[in-house]
């Protein structure tokens, strides 16, 4: 059991206020900061505190894999830990993305490589052959577009803006109500002429003032758009948000990301979760580079309700979001004051304590007391630990996953 010392990246559209807090520094921050990092990403890798100074948690994983992963976690992923624990703190909207599978993004990597393009271009879609699936489980209420609304919900909300020039788009996904004809309206959408797209996008955020002020049926929806188009004026991402569904997410409220959702975080406070990757191919919301034909060879138009989870609860004060990536699993922990909780698993894990203090203690007969922003490395060698609680508390468990 060992403390870990964490990355903040700042990003413009981070909080001056959240990360900050969490971790007892002043706020407001000097700048943005919308991540916190708990792992051993190559880009910020988390420094493990020891009595004779900080070691590189990706450093330790390379010189002893089996002892710091575990056997059925080192057999599989090597010496590299498969996910990534972030604290994600959004002010303002984040792009509109999605990423690819396993084969996708091994087969999208050998290409760029073989077309020499290197690792730091711009222009480079994937950055590693890997997977990235991920799953944020809100710590505030937590704001999101993720994946396709269902067609006939999708619709009646653009039937009921007065944008006539955008009935024809409407009236296309009217007649082919399923995953086909939404593939075809974002696939024009998306694809439009900028001087088309200049004259079409103000007539639909005047719609959509117009709706808000009627208190029409789809205001959350609307207000989501015009806050996009004020964001990122003249982006194709602005409609494309249109045909998402848009979600709030109370505290404890968790969504899984699997490849080709696309998404976009809009305001909020979360723990997230993810495969230890890069990839992401943008779809808009964004200054960087967009691939059209790559996003659409990604993306998964599988439509309705997006799922959301509260956790399972399989144990006694512990909540465990399942999910199908064999990368990761997140779980919380909700501690009361003088309880005890065994958590143990035969891989890695950290903790991070998002309230309150407890006193984590392991078979070998060691203790660490805890508080909150802090977090915790528990290699494989420590598999069983015992969490006392001197108040109200809870913490998160970032493990590997176990299908």
């Amino acid at each position: 059991m060992e403390l870990l010392h964490n990355a903040v990246r700042a990003y413009a559209w981070g909080s001056r206020t959240a990360i900050a807090e969490l971790l007892g520094r002043e706020v407001p921050a000097p700048h943005p900061e919308a991540e916190l990092w708990m792992g051993a990403h190559p880009g910020d890798p988390s420094r493990v505190l020891r009595p004779d100074g900080e070691r590189s948690l990706l450093e330790l994983l390379a010189e002893d894999p089996a002892g710091q992963l575990g056997a059925r976690c080192a057999d599989r992923w090597g010496s590299r830990l498969p996910f990534l624990l972030k604290v994600l703190a959004a002010d303002e909207p984040l792009s509109l993305q999605a990423h690819p599978s396993a084969e996708q993004a091994a087969r999208g990597f050998a290409a760029e490589d073989a077309a020499g393009l290197p690792l730091d271009s711009s222009v480079r879609n994937y950055k590693d052959p890997s997977a990235k699936p991920e799953l944020v489980c809100a710590l505030t209420e937590f704001h999101a577009l993720a994946g396709f609304r269902a067609p006939e919900r999708t619709v009646a909300l653009l039937r009921s803006l007065e944008a006539p020039d955008f009935t024809p788009y409407t009236e296309l996904l009217a007649a082919q109500p399923d995953e086909n004809g939404l593939r075809a309206l974002f696939t024009t959408l998306i694809t439009l002429p900028q001087t088309a797209l200049d004259a079409l996008l103000p007539q639909v955020l005047d719609a959509c003032v117009l709706h808000v002020k009627d208190r029409g049926e789809f205001d959350l929806e609307c207000r989501t758009v015009l806050e996009l188009g004020e964001a990122y004026p003249g982006d194709a991402g602005v409609l494309a948000a249109l045909l998402l569904n848009r979600l709030v997410l109370q505290p404890g409220e968790a969504i899984h990301l699997p490849a080709g959702n696309l998404h976009a975080y809009l305001h909020g406070t979360g723990v997230e979760i993810l495969a230890n990757s890069d990839n992401v191919l943008r779809c808009g919301l964004t200054p960087k580079h967009v691939d059209v034909p790559e996003l659409m060879r990604v993306l998964d138009f599988a439509c309705g309700d997006m799922p959301v989870q509260t956790g399972e609860e399989t144990a006694p004060g512990l909540w465990t979001y399942r999910t199908p990536s064999p990368e990761f699993e997140l779980s919380r922990l909700e501690v009361a004051p003088g309880a005890r909780l065994r958590v143990d698993h035969d891989g890695p894990q950290i903790l991070l304590v998002t309230d309150g203090r407890a006193r984590l203690s392991n078979s070998s007969g060691a203790s660490l007391p805890v508080e909150r922003g802090q977090s915790v490395w528990l290699p494989a060698s420590d598999p069983a630990v015992l969490v006392t609680a001197d108040e109200p508390t809870r913490l998160f468990r970032a493990t590997s996953g176990t299908v």
